[in-house]
Order: structure tokens, then sequence, then C-alpha cells
């Protein structure tokens, strides 16, 4: 009798429960499984939701409801965690359709499809703060929604954006504040002194921005740089008022 490896046993439960999960969408009219689809949307199921979109846009690319067909998917993607699907849908979208009526909602999406990204699953159980982990889907969410305000002044969704990049602006902020205390532990002094002057001059209005002139004195000191410390002091002094 002819034994089946771990390794094959593996392999067949994962193709078992691949093909008990996917689910054929049915050929069905496009008005019909659009129907459908939205109907998935507003109950929250998001898979299905996907499934009958993606379907309605491989078989009707050029149908009546294609544009709306990309403007649901990107939704759906975000609301399902299907953060580079959504960021690809939204990059095809904007290439296809630069001048669309619901642009500045692409763009919106854009920017929370970066924030999202800046998330992690791991911290967000263990409601940890890292703000030492990398920042580059907070620099883009940020430069999305400052965009977004530049070209959509009047945008409904311009005081969110506002909102939000003050709070990515903190986090960009508590990077560098983060940064700069690893240089001051190796006893990198240059280093911690050039990162702090920068957070002070792209962040000026932060917390991190005050936090960070303790950094910077102590590195002047031990540079021997005895006026900038001086200048350093008084800044806290007057910080401390």
């Amino acid at each position: 009798m002819k034994r089946l490896t771990l390794t094959a046993l593996l392999a067949a439960s994962v193709l078992v429960g691949c093909s008990s999960n996917s689910q054929v969408v049915q050929d069905d009219p496009p008005s019909k499984l659009y129907q459908d689809a939205e109907a998935q949307l507003n109950k929250g199921a998001w898979i299905t939701a996907i499934e009958k979109l993606e379907a309605l846009d491989s078989r009707y690319p050029f149908g009546a409801y294609s544009d709306q067909v990309q403007l649901d998917l990107i939704y759906a993607y975000y609301k399902n965690d299907d953060l580079a699907l959504a960021e690809a849908t939204i990059d095809r979208f904007m290439r296809m359709h630069p001048a669309h009526a619901e642009s500045d909602w692409v763009a919106y999406m854009r920017g929370l499809v970066h924030m999202a990204q800046d998330r992690s699953l791991i911290h967000d159980i263990l409601r940890m703060e890292r703000n030492d982990r990398d920042p580059q889907p907070a620099r883009k969410a940020f430069a999305d929604f400052r965009r977004l305000l530049e070209r959509y002044p009047n945008s409904e969704y311009a005081a969110d954006a506002k909102a939000r990049m003050i709070a990515l602006k903190n986090r960009l902020a508590q990077y560098e504040l983060a940064a700069a205390d690893y240089y001051i532990r190796r006893e990198a002094w240059v280093a911690a002194v050039n990162r702090c002057q920068a957070l002070q001059r792209d962040f000026p209005d932060t917390e991190a921005a005050k936090a960070s002139l303790p950094l910077m004195l102590t590195a002047y000191k031990k540079l021997g740089l005895d006026e900038p410390a001086e200048r350093t002091q008084d800044l806290i002094d007057k910080n401390s008022i």
C-alpha cells in the first residue's frame, strides 16, 4: 500500500481547502451581477463582493458598470485588508480616468490604503506602539493627503485628510525621535545632532520636536560644542515655561 508523505498530505489538505472555499460566480447578466455585488457590499461581505466584482471586471471590462466596479473594488479590497490589490486598482483607475468625477475620493482612498499599510497586525493585536518601524507607508500617505488638498481643496474629504495629516506628521516625527535616541544610545553624537536638527526643521510644532532638545543637548555636550549646547539649553528653558 502506497503511503502519503507529510508534505503530500499537507498539499492535499490545502487543495481541498481551496476547492471547498472557492466559488464560481454564475454567468449572470452584468446588471444582475452588479446588483448582487452591491448587496454583498452593503452587508459587509467583502470576499463575496470581491468575487462578483472581479467577475464583472474580467467579463465586461468596458461595460456600463466598469467605472463603478473599479471604485467598488477599491473599497472592498481596502475593507478586506487586500491593500496591495487596492493600491494597484487605484493606480490603474487614476491612469485610465485622470479627470473622473470621483478622482478626489480615489486620491483619498490612496491615502487610507497607505495609512493601513503602516499598521502591523502583530502590533495591533498586542497593542504595541513601535515608533521605529519603517515610516515609508506613512510618508506616502502624508503625500497622498497633501496632494488631495492641493488638487481638490473643496473636496468633502479635505477636512478628514487634514486631520489625518496631523496624525501622520506626529507619527513621522516620533520616528525621527526614535532614530535620534538610537544614535544617542550608540554614542553616535554627530548623527544624533543631525537627526534632531532635521526633526526640528521638518516637524517644529510636534511634541517630538520638544523631546528631541535634551537629546541634542547631550550630543552637543559630548562633542564639546559649548555655544550650540547653550542655545539648546535656552530653548529647553523656554519650552518649559
